[in-house]
């Protein structure tokens, strides 16, 4: 458990050329918050997730973070830093994935390991030492995978009914196999601009601001797994999700909960890594939810394991996938901390990096 209180007490999200008056707010609310923090003569620091044109192999600066667990990685440090008497942090990532690059640049600094050797090939050799270890067919794999889509395919239509959606649901085309074990609507879709803003602050920097009850979320837990490997050479290692299970003891530890308890009554709000169907399938089996992959179908049938539809779904910033599902993770458990029933207190969002050698687990208390 932690001493320290760490609060998210405003963010943003902009997608696309999205410009709706939910976003107008989000934004005013945010810049009105930052604000009243530069009043009283503080200063937020700054957490930068790092965009797709800086490359991924360059030295990492300071306060600087990368891969699909960078957005997790840095609410752990931006939780170390308010611990040590900052105030306030900022965590903020821009990336116009779709629009800032011409597709073969794109497609040029996407190729971090390998030139002929894409990561949806690489995910695919990776899911081979998954069924291999845990002793499925590759059949049984398509089965889940397909179980999966129609888990993210529901939550997507949520977010469409109340109006958090951005996109309509993939053409035909993309439910043809793009590797033996993937589809196009089992892969993360990076074709999204965005931008977004995560500001915390301590309790007593809370209370100064006098933020109200029902718009802040706290920071409960935070666990990391991290292996220092050279993924491309190590898939059967990354394969068995032990630095996964190890970040979801971490996580739950510290915030003090039975959270599996709670995620089987439907208590809790999920935004799982979804990049490929193993990650998720990953996840699952590394925290306990099931005991082995063959009670993966009811699991998957009976709770929702995004808010947003997933990666292919919502789309895929690079680096950004977590910070946007903390952000939109965020903005819901606030409105249930508005709703009379307040169902959902908390929320938990899972940042996979690179092939899977960082794995973060954060949960968001309302309230």
């Amino acid at each position: 458990m932690t001493a320290t209180t760490v609060n998210i007490i405003a963010a943003y999200a902009k997608i696309d050329q999205d410009n709706s008056e939910q976003l107008q707010q989000e934004i005013a609310r945010y810049q009105s918050s930052v604000d009243a923090i530069a009043a009283l003569g503080i200063t937020p620091t700054q957490l930068i997730i790092e965009p797709l044109s800086t490359d991924w192999h360059s030295e990492l600066q300071p306060n600087h973070f990368r891969s699909g667990c960078a957005p997790i990685m840095a609410l752990e440090h931006a939780q170390q830093l308010i611990g040590q008497g900052h105030q306030a942090v900022i965590i903020g990532g821009d990336d116009a994935v779709k629009s800032g690059y011409q597709r073969e640049e794109r497609h040029q600094l996407m190729s971090v390991y390998a030139d002929d050797y894409s990561i949806a090939q690489l995910y695919n050799d990776l899911a081979d030492e998954f069924i291999k270890y845990h002793k499925i067919s590759d059949t049984k794999f398509l089965e889940l995978a397909e179980a999966l889509f129609t888990n993210h395919s529901r939550s997507h239509y949520i977010a469409k009914q109340e109006h958090r959606a951005h996109f309509p649901t993939p053409d035909i085309k993309w439910f043809n196999h793009v590797t033996k074990l993937f589809r196009g609507v089992d892969c993360a879709n990076p074709l999204v601009d965005f931008s977004g803003r995560l500001l915390l602050c301590s309790e007593s920097l809370t209370q100064q601001l006098n933020v109200d009850q029902d718009l802040r979320v706290r920071v409960a837990g935070v666990g990391l797994g991290l292996l220092d490997i050279d993924e491309a050479q190590q898939l059967p290692l990354i394969a068995r999700y032990e630095h996964l299970s190890h970040a979801y003891q971490q996580a739950c530890l510290q915030a003090d909960i039975d959270l599996n308890t709670l995620i089987a009554e439907d208590k809790v709000l999920m935004e799982i890594y979804t990049c490929y169907p193993i990650v998720p399938l990953a996840f699952l089996v590394s925290s306990g939810l099931i005991k082995s992959l063959n009670e993966a179908p009811e699991f998957i049938s009976q709770h929702l394991m995004t808010i947003t539809g997933g990666m292919n779904l919502a789309r895929a910033p690079w680096n950004n996938p977590a910070l946007n599902g903390l952000i939109e993770m965020y903005h819901l458990l606030n409105s249930n901390a508005a709703s009379p029933s307040g169902k959902n207190q908390y929320g938990l969002v899972h940042g996979n990096g690179g092939l899977g050698y960082r794995q973060g687990i954060a949960i968001l208390e309302s309230g």
